[in-house]
């Protein structure tokens, strides 16, 4: 049976690619290999990914020259969303009391950072 992927996910390799696109806004294929860590891969194999993230529609791009540059479209704030939602779902029956408590269970966070989180609720419903 074969897995349909869907074309608002991505790959851990195209994930990679939109963080480089995230912090260092466009690029053109070549700086994304230069950018990437060693081994490095070839650029057509980046290139490849960066026409997968196009048509999937998390990147565009501008042409220079004869070249192509590409930026993120999607924005990472709500890609960060999502995965995060995804993530709380799967894991935690879409509870946030639950991953909460996995990190306290887990030594993951302090009770300072919990008395911080407490604050931030408060001043949000204060509101």
């Amino acid at each position: 049976m074969t897995r349909q992927k869907k074309k608002d996910s991505l790959t851990d390799k195209e994930e990679q690619l939109m963080h480089l696109f995230w912090a260092h806004g466009p690029l053109f294929v070549k700086q994304l290999v230069e950018l990437l860590p060693d081994p490095k891969p070839h650029f057509n194999t980046v290139s490849t990914f960066v026409r997968i993230l196009e048509k999937k529609g998390f990147v565009s791009h501008n042409e220079l020259g004869g070249s192509y540059q590409y930026y993120a479209v999607a924005r990472m704030e709500d890609f960060r969303r999502k995965r995060f939602g995804n993530l709380i779902k799967s894991y935690f029956g879409n509870s946030y009391f639950g991953a909460v408590s996995t990190l306290v269970e887990e030594e993951k966070i302090t009770a300072d950072e919990l008395r911080e989180l407490i604050e931030l609720i408060e001043k949000k419903n204060s509101k």
